[in-house]
């Protein structure tokens, strides 16, 4: 098992560290007799990427969920930029920053591509749609889905209602943005092209925190790696560290690294 590092700890006389940007502390949470986050401790530093990786089943959509509201923990807290949002709506955290994908893209289908982004806008960041029209076309641009702006969302290839689905998060213009599995079902050439805007909106100052099965894509991207195994964090480090260890080799035998 790896052990936490030193950037996982507190400041000096227990003071939070300015650096960082979301804060877990012995999060849980169960379904019945399943513990599905088991006592989760994680520190996400401000700026970084940080991968999640574990096997279906171990956790890490629980976690997510846990993160942006959409579920409440039976124990444990949540912080961001040093605030307890543990009991905030998903419609608070949001507005308060925190933006996420789905592993299957969840688009308006009947909304034009650019009126999807103009929805995700208004709501998170409480603007008009006058004043964040060239915000949203900015960000078709960054996503490469400008040609496709008129076209409406449910005519999109996979890799396209990837890209809006990415975009739509970013119309929120969060500081820390969850990426959940979002690399799954593209060809090689396609997620490359992924991983490509993933660095750059990561580049651009967004702290990323990525759930992916297509580990090559996540290590293409990621500085720090995760693994949960049942709920547990089971490892963490420099992420080709991470991918050596026994156990982790153990849980992913058979899984493409």
């Amino acid at each position: 098992m790896l052990l936490y590092g030193p950037h996982m700890l507190d400041a000096p006389g227990g003071r939070s560290d300015f650096r960082v940007m979301l804060e877990i502390r012995q999060l849980s949470k169960s379904f019945g007799s399943l513990r599905a986050v088991d006592n989760v401790d994680l520190v996400v530093e401000r700026r970084a990427a940080l991968g999640i990786v574990g096997p279906n089943g171990a956790g890490k959509s629980t976690l997510f969920n846990l993160i942006t509201g959409d579920l409440r923990p039976d124990a444990g807290t949540v912080r961001l930029d040093h605030r307890d949002i543990t009991a905030a709506t998903p419609y608070e955290r949001s507005r308060a920053g925190i933006a996420r994908t789905y592993q299957v893209p969840q688009p308006f289908e009947n909304l034009t591509v650019f009126e999807n982004l103009l929805v995700g806008a208004v709501y998170a960041q409480g603007r008009r749609e006058h004043e964040i029209t060239d915000f949203c076309a900015e960000i078709l641009e960054r996503t490469h889905l400008m040609r496709r702006a008129d076209s409406p969302a449910g005519s999109l290839t996979l890799l396209e209602r990837k890209r809006l689905e990415l975009a739509r998060a970013l119309a929120t213009g969060p500081k820390l943005l969850l990426l959940d599995e979002i690399a799954g079902g593209l060809t090689e050439g396609e997620c490359q092209e992924l991983i490509e805007t993933i660095r750059l909106i990561h580049a651009a100052g967004t702290t990323i925190v990525w759930i992916e099965h297509i580990v090559h894509a996540l290590l293409a991207v990621v500085g720090r790696l995760i693994v949960l195994d049942f709920g547990r964090m089971i490892a963490q480090g420099e992420p080709q560290v991470v991918m050596r260890s026994a156990e982790v080799r153990e849980i992913y035998m058979g899984i493409e690294a």
